[in-house]
């Protein structure tokens, strides 16, 4: 039976559209119910917004903080310049809206997700003339996958969709038009009875699951996939520090299916998932078919660090939402 873990990003049923709370949405907080675009707005039609997932967390004596604000606002900015969008707002001026919708909804923990979007001022596929809005939500954060599954690990098959290619698609961006593939390929593996879908790149390597970045193990050595075709995982990028604080050391290189099927451990990485464990995959039973030690040390290492409790050194990448 499939883990079935996975929440609707804090929503538990209730409707995102009809809600208490306030919305930063070009410039200034609105309530949350006046949050709302037209049916002709461009994105809507062609995807063509960028948007990114952040995350706050209670930090004890700190107080809630966003963990690397500063990094995944860059990464908002460099995935509109991908796709010819110009924010029209600083990158002081978007992190200050992520921390005023944090504080201003009175969350203590949070989901946060900014989304820059092109206007309806006009249609097809010249995108002309089209104004850029910037809107930023918070919300409740629950687990994202359920806390056994931290232990217990992920039912994992390959998908029948392949990643972008590089020429097909802009990888490198985080751009909405993007997550077609990973909707198809994950509701692929839910409706075969498995928690997530592996993607594999256009030339058969494995490249990352729907929503995660890739990691194996094998002889005490951590590998994963060049950046390629997958997206730069600022969680991923954050295990590779880790994981070198540890003394392990991380190689990127291409990986085959079969390579995974006899790897010690394997795991996924993501702001959603953070460190997630894969017990099985293709019908293939991972290592002892639950977390493995090294995942195991690099997830109490990382929840330690978002949390507050991590070496002061990284204390810049916690930024308190409190004025």
């Amino acid at each position: 039976m499939p883990v079935r873990t996975r929440y609707d990003l804090g929503g538990r049923g209730m409707s995102f559209s009809d809600r208490d709370g306030k919305i930063w949405m070009d410039g200034e907080l609105i309530d949350w119910r006046e949050a709302k675009v037209h049916l002709l707005t461009h994105t809507l039609h062609y995807g063509s917004g960028v948007f990114e997932g952040v995350r706050a967390y209670d930090c004890g004596h700190l107080g809630t903080c966003i963990f690397r604000l500063t990094e995944h606002t860059k990464r908002l900015f460099s995935s509109a310049k991908i796709m010819h969008m110009s924010i029209p707002f600083s990158h002081k001026e978007i992190n200050e809206a992520h921390r005023a919708v944090v504080r201003e909804n009175h969350l203590t923990e949070a989901y946060i997700r900014p989304l820059v979007f092109y206007g309806s001022e006009g249609m097809g596929l010249r995108a002309e003339n089209l104004k850029v809005h910037v809107g930023i939500a918070a919300w409740h954060w629950p687990n994202y996958l359920a806390p056994e599954a931290m232990i217990n690990g992920l039912k994992v098959r390959t998908s029948s969709y392949c990643k972008h290619h590089v020429n097909s698609s802009m990888c490198k961006a985080k751009a909405c038009g993007n997550y077609l593939n990973s909707m198809l390929a994950l509701k692929e593996a839910l409706d075969a009875g498995c928690d997530e879908a592996m993607l594999l790149d256009t030339e058969g390597f494995v490249a990352e699951g729907s929503a995660e970045n890739f990691f194996m193990v094998r002889d005490g050595v951590i590998y994963t996939p060049d950046l390629t075709s997958c997206l730069d995982g600022i969680t991923r990028n954050t295990v590779f520090i880790l994981a070198e604080d540890l003394g392990m050391q991380v190689r990127e290189k291409r990986i085959t299916r079969d390579e995974v099927y006899i790897c010690d451990e394997a795991f996924f990485t993501g702001t959603a998932a953070e460190v997630m464990p894969i017990r099985e995959y293709d019908s293939r039973i991972i290592g002892s078919g639950m977390r493995g030690p090294i995942a195991e040390r690099l997830q109490k290492s990382y929840v330690e660090l978002v949390r507050g409790g991590g070496k002061q050194k990284y204390r810049e990448w916690l930024v308190p939402v409190a004025t």
